[in-house]
């Protein structure tokens, strides 16, 4: 059974709901965590269609950042963020950088030319990446933005699996995961072969 997160998670006021809820429910242990293998299920760019994650991993690690929708204002910000700051440490290092939303494509359009970044915003119109995940709740507000008739959000999350679809690093944060915790993790990555474990955490 999905649970069922009443309002918005996305604010520095939220990370203490967060934690209880995860507490609660027992979720933190059905999610992915490090050693996990990354799902090869596909995604859609908004422009380049189909991406298919067991392919793309295999060029460079992937990291997954994953929020609401285009109109939810903290994702919105955080996504500008990691425009500025995580966006060019990463192709430097040589890896894809994907923001992944249960939003239909069309209307994820626009997010894309606003952020400017050298990062792929992508559509995961049934859910099927972040249910893989154990990362998604409920949110019947959703139904309306969404343009998919459903009602499946993901938690604030980040996901870095390396080349050989390990994940490395699961980071669960209402006031989002810093650009350098990610970089840090993939440039682990980037110098040699996955350890046993790896970063998981709920703050």
């Amino acid at each position: 059974m999905r649970t069922q997160v009443p309002g918005r998670i996305g604010g520095r006021g939220d990370a203490a709901a967060v934690r209880h809820q995860f507490e609660r429910d027992a979720i933190w242990s059905r999610m992915v965590a490090p050693g996990d293998r990354l799902p090869a299920v596909p995604v859609v760019e908004v422009d380049l269609g189909p991406i298919h994650l067991d392919r793309m991993r295999q060029t460079g690690p992937v990291v997954l950042v994953f929020f609401h929708h285009a109109t939810s204002a903290p994702c919105l910000a955080a996504l500008r963020r990691y425009a500025t700051t995580l966006a060019p440490a990463l192709d430097d290092l040589g890896a894809h950088l994907l923001a992944v939303s249960p939003q239909e494509r069309g209307r994820l359009e626009s997010l894309k030319f606003r952020l400017g970044a050298d990062m792929f915003v992508t559509s995961d119109p049934r859910h099927t990446l972040i249910d893989a995940l154990n990362i998604g709740f409920t949110s019947p507000a959703a139904a309306g933005v969404l343009g998919t008739g459903r009602t499946v959000l993901p938690f604030p999350a980040v996901v870095v699996a390396d080349r050989r679809g390990v994940v490395r690093l699961v980071d669960v944060s209402a006031e989002r995961t810093p650009a350098a915790t990610i970089t840090q993790a993939v440039r682990t990555i980037q110098g040699g072969p996955s350890r046993t474990g790896g970063l998981s955490r709920i703050r």
